[in-house]
């Protein structure tokens, strides 16, 4: 026992072991204090502690009675906030704490509400569409989700009475096949719906099923008599869909040295692949150029990186050769990356763009063909072989791609003849320009027959008003 002086103060302690013992005695009263401190989460003011039960300790919940277990180092706090944030009378609870007078309307209010607002907003759309005297520009895409059911988006592009470009969804609907008749029934529908007729190119991925579509909206826009030419311009590949098909079949002859890549960096970041989106090969592998040294250094460091990779496919972690070749490539998709950027916007128009690209993408292939790399020229011939499948035979582009930019009044029709000679062969360009000034003709004259339409039925209408009686006081004045 410590003894104490005249003033009632304890002695200090003169012993080793005593020294010792309250040391300790401080230390369990600081992991007391510790522990009741990490009890004082926010997550407890919504929850009551129940110690003394016979399944252990329990918290409970103030609003929904929900229990859950707690105080064990598997059940943290957690579970009890991810309770908070999907508990229905707690959130009642909070919406009635931040604002007494609110009501929470039930799901079926908030649905009935927003049905309504779908509709209001669809009325008010009808009604711009039917004040525009323009055409109309459709594109649709179609997928499937991963619980195999068909979906299929359409989407509106139009310039309306004040020359503003407008994009809108007009439906996203479910289709029970990707076949071509269902498809253009599915748009058929829609457009009905939405009262649109006069429809000038539909924008669609290259799928025979999608000419089959095409060719079923193309009857039943000419027995609308709405179509320009008979429905000849109504079918535009997508020139996304497009140079995504020519830059695949070129990512083929690395695809070893890019898998590799790719599956170093899904072991580090366990990010999903996208194996249909070329930019994001050109991301991930301008990204992980940047850090070379750092990918060497984790084979070194972490054995299971290597164990890991070489078990994946049997490829293995990527050595100098595969980064020699991403980096080529990738040097390679830099200017594809920038010409997608500049002309695949959606809120300008985009139309007389897409010339330029073609004749960019046909240049950099020409000049990479005769490259000394043998490498890059043979990836670069597989590229220039697709480019001509979907671009290089007249018949199968649309003629527009070349008409709006004879109409760009900064180019005119003398810079898009000088064009077409230079990517093309002299036979395939002479037919071309030949095709293009036709085309070009014909459509004047489709437009100028159209007008001479409209402005004989406001004359007849303008003088069916001026027929109106006189009275007699104006007949006087007329004699």
């Amino acid at each position: 026992p410590m003894a104490t002086n005249v003033g009632g103060v304890p002695d200090q302690p003169q012993s080793e072991h005593e020294i010792d013992q309250v040391s300790q005695n401080q230390k369990k009263e600081e992991g007391a204090k510790r522990k009741r401190m990490k009890e004082r989460f926010e997550v407890w003011e919504h929850f009551f502690k129940e110690d003394y039960l016979p399944s252990g300790r329990q918290a409970t919940c103030k609003y929904c009675g929900m229990s859950y277990k707690c105080g064990a180092k598997k059940n943290s706090t957690s579970v009890l906030w991810a309770h908070i944030s999907r508990c229905r009378i707690g959130f009642r609870h909070f919406c009635g704490v931040m604002e007494p007078r609110f009501n929470v309307p039930s799901r079926i209010t908030v649905a009935k509400d927003c049905f309504e607002t779908y509709l209001t907003e669809k009325r008010k759309l009808k009604n711009v569409l039917k004040r525009c005297n323009s055409r109309v520009s459709l594109t649709t895409d179609t997928w499937t989700s991963i619980q195999q059911i068909n979906y299929m988006c359409l989407t509106v592009r139009f310039i309306d009475n004040d020359w503003k470009v407008h994009k809108r969804i007009l439906n996203f609907c479910p289709i029970s096949s990707h076949k071509g008749d269902d498809i253009g029934k599915e748009i058929e529908k829609c457009l009905l719906d939405w009262g649109l007729e006069k429809v000038m190119c539909i924008t669609i991925d290259n799928a025979s099923s999608n000419d089959t579509a095409i060719g079923y909206m193309r009857k039943k826009i000419n027995g609308w008599k709405t179509g320009v030419l008979k429905g000849r311009f109504i079918h535009m590949r997508c020139v996304a869909h497009v140079v995504n098909l020519v830059i695949f079949d070129g990512l083929k002859t690395v695809n070893e040295s890019v898998q590799r890549v790719r599956h170093a960096v899904r072991f580090i970041k366990q990010s999903p692949t996208r194996l249909q989106r070329w930019n994001s090969t050109y991301l991930m592998l301008n990204a992980a150029i940047e850090l070379e040294d750092a990918f060497e250094r984790y084979s070194e460091e972490d054995p299971h990186y290597v164990i890991d990779l070489n078990e994946r496919d049997g490829k293995g972690s990527p050595d100098s050769d595969d980064w020699n070749n991403v980096r080529r490539f990738s040097e390679f998709l830099q200017a594809f990356y920038d010409l997608t950027l500049h002309d695949f916007g959606s809120l300008y128009v985009t139309s007389n763009f897409f010339f330029h690209e073609l004749v960019s993408v046909a240049v950099l292939l020409k000049d990479l063909v005769s490259s000394d790399d043998p490498d890059m020229c043979l990836m670069v011939c597989r590229m220039k072989e697709n480019y001509e499948k979907y671009w290089g035979d007249p018949e199968k582009i649309n003629l527009l791609i070349f008409i709006v930019v004879v109409l760009d009044p900064r180019y005119k029709l003398v810079y898009v003849e000088w064009m077409i000679t230079e990517i093309y062969d002299p036979i395939v360009a002479s037919k071309l320009v030949n095709n293009v000034k036709d085309a070009l003709n014909a459509l004047y004259e489709e437009y100028r027959v159209s007008s001479s339409k409209d402005v004989n039925k406001e004359e007849v209408s303008s003088s069916k008003d001026d027929k109106t009686p006189l009275s007699p006081k104006h007949k006087k004045l007329k004699s």
